[in-house]
């Protein structure tokens, strides 16, 4: 009988291996053995977790937020280590800068796959000035918490990064694309920015300055550098992007190259603006501080602007009670052939309202607005109450972004913060704290030229053309039904033939429009007296009126210069003129 032979590790470099890690003591070899398998069923426990259908629906949560720039659901997902060193702002913030630095116009995540302890999600980014970026984020989780969350790095924000590198670029502008008018007339060239027709050029064109702070984060998605000059205001800024072109440069992982992109020149861009008629605006403010606006109701096409319509606001005065009226019509509480007291005041809130110069006033609701009597308007206002008065005006376009680029919003307190039946009066009058713009005044008077639907402007001429190939296209949201839209028309018709408008008046041509003088400095309410130098002269039309579609609508606003129906009517004449005269 063969003598059986101790048990050994076996022969060869695994056998030798093996020898090693046992060494000659029994006990310790037994220990070592049994803090490997301890190990070894640790890495297999976290990677069956992180691998398993929790790790799954983390990481496709994770990615289908990312894709959606959801940057609140991917923080939450997130450990709290990472959620305390990267805090919410700071973490939206630094996945933004990424974007933006790579002028990203889109992202888009695949189908996560496991690999060990973290999951591989496959990333495509298309950007302004690279092209397409592509390449794969390998996302760690932990079994820290319950569910798994993402164990997170500045590298995570952008595909391609590795440890400790950051994303940066270098970019060069190309040529800047020359503006042109409606007619084709250059309004600035390319290089110089000069042009032929300097009048209207100086009014619209604005200029070029360097960056500022506000508007850093959209320019360096542009991929604009931050030494570059850049439209800072009037048609250079409100078209930069497409003037701008696309810069050329690299995309850089550190030292490393990540894309790179040839840019292409600015785009030569023909506006809406209307020499003719542009000439007009200049003419009608006469070198007077305030705004003018034009446009087409039947494509939105603004077709002149000159001083500051869109970025002045001041308290809108009686232009304002198209607004009150047609809630009022809208709501029922009011008719045309409602009759009101004659009064020089009115009494809200226990307070003395009067009448601009102590004028007696009212009689039917037509007349009351013809010749603008607050003593009628502002109890019908407070009538109306501040839900009403603020939903319809936000209909109108007030507190709503406005559509020029850059134009301020037009703004009337939230219904609670209008507060008594005085400020809502006040308020439905075009006072109080109500502020508008010269531009938002005129799509007022606009949405009742269109049957009571908010316009559409726009300073682009393939844009307008494109709207009036399809009428449908140049309409925003409704307003006002169709209805109440036409018994304010003849209401404001009344205002030019028989009302305080009367100086707008063209013969042959209906008129429809509204005067307003608003006051720039409280008093008392029941002071009558008018000091020119302290109220806002507006006026806002359109023409023709009641039969056909409108062809020009105008908003006039000119600062401490007195009575709508005195300065702003007669200088909005001129413009409504050249803007029926055009081809």
């Amino acid at each position: 009988m063969t003598p059986s032979r101790p048990t050994s590790a076996p022969e060869g470099p695994a056998g030798r291996a093996l020898r090693r890690l046992i060494g000659p003591d029994r006990r310790i070899a037994i220990r070592r053995l049994g803090l490997l398998a301890a190990v070894i069923a640790l890495i297999v426990l976290v990677a069956t977790l992180t691998g398993g259908p929790d790790g799954r629906q983390t990481a496709e949560r994770y990615a289908a937020a990312w894709s959606q720039r959801d940057w609140a659901t991917m923080h939450a997902l997130l450990t709290p280590d990472a959620q305390k060193q990267h805090p919410l702002l700071r973490f939206a913030r630094e996945n933004r800068a990424a974007l933006a630095t790579a002028t990203a116009t889109a992202l888009r995540t695949g189908k996560p796959s496991h690999d060990r302890d973290s999951w591989t999600i496959p990333v495509t980014v298309q950007t302004r000035a690279f092209g397409v970026v592509k390449g794969a984020v390998r996302v760690p989780l932990t079994s820290d918490g319950d569910p798994l969350r993402v164990i997170w790095s500045p590298e995570l924000a952008f595909p391609g990064l590795r440890r400790g590198e950051q994303l940066t670029r270098t970019t060069t502008m190309p040529q800047r694309g020359a503006l042109l008018a409606r007619d084709g007339t250059v309004l600035a060239r390319r290089g110089d920015r000069g042009s032929a027709i300097a009048d209207v050029a100086g009014q619209v064109v604005g200029g070029l300055a360097p960056i500022t702070p506000d508007r850093a984060l959209a320019l360096r998605a542009l991929g604009v550098p931050p030494d570059a000059l850049v439209g800072m205001t009037g048609l250079e800024r409100i078209f930069e992007a497409r003037l701008g072109g696309v810069p050329r440069g690299t995309l850089n992982a550190g030292s490393r190259l990540l894309a790179r992109g040839a840019g292409s020149p600015g785009a030569d861009v023909r506006t809406t603006i209307s020499p003719t008629v542009e000439r007009a605006a200049i003419a009608a403010l006469a070198g007077r501080y305030g705004g003018v606006v034009a446009y087409d109701p039947r494509d939105g096409a603004l077709l002149a602007f000159a001083g500051i319509p869109f970025s002045q606001l001041q308290p809108p005065g009686s232009t304002f009670k198209i607004i009150t009226v047609a809630a009022a019509l809208e709501a029922g509480i009011a008719s045309p052939k409602d009759s009101f007291p004659f009064a020089s005041q009115a009494v809200l809130s226990g307070v003395k309202l009067a009448n601009a110069g102590g004028e007696v006033c009212g009689g039917t609701l037509a007349l009351a607005f013809a010749i603008s009597c607050n003593s009628v308007f502002a109890p019908l206002g407070a009538r109306l109450g501040a839900e009403r008065l603020v939903r319809t005006a936000t209909a109108f376009g007030f507190n709503v972004a406005p559509p020029v680029p850059g134009a301020a919003i037009s703004t009337i307190p939230a219904p609670g913060a209008i507060g008594d039946d005085l400020a809502v009066g006040s308020s439905a009058i075009g006072q109080g704290r109500v502020a508008a713009t010269t531009l938002q005044m005129a799509a007022v008077a606009g949405t009742i030229a269109d049957r009571g639907r908010r316009p559409l402007l726009t300073l682009s001429l393939a844009t307008a053309q494109a709207r009036a190939a399809h009428r449908a296209g140049a309409r925003g949201g409704r307003a006002v039904s169709a209805k109440t839209a036409k018994r304010v028309e003849r209401l404001m018709l009344g205002v030019v033939r028989g009302g305080t408008g009367a100086a707008a008046a063209i013969p042959g041509v209906p008129v429809a429009g509204k005067t307003g003088t608003a006051e720039l400095k409280n008093r008392d309410p029941g002071d009558t007296t008018i000091n020119p130098q302290d109220t806002d002269a507006w006026f806002v039309a359109y023409a023709p009126a009641g039969r056909g579609r409108p062809r020009i609508v105008v908003g006039v606003m000119l600062v401490a210069a007195g009575a709508g129906g005195a300065s702003a009517a007669p200088a909005a004449q001129g413009v409504l003129l050249a803007g029926l005269k055009r081809p």
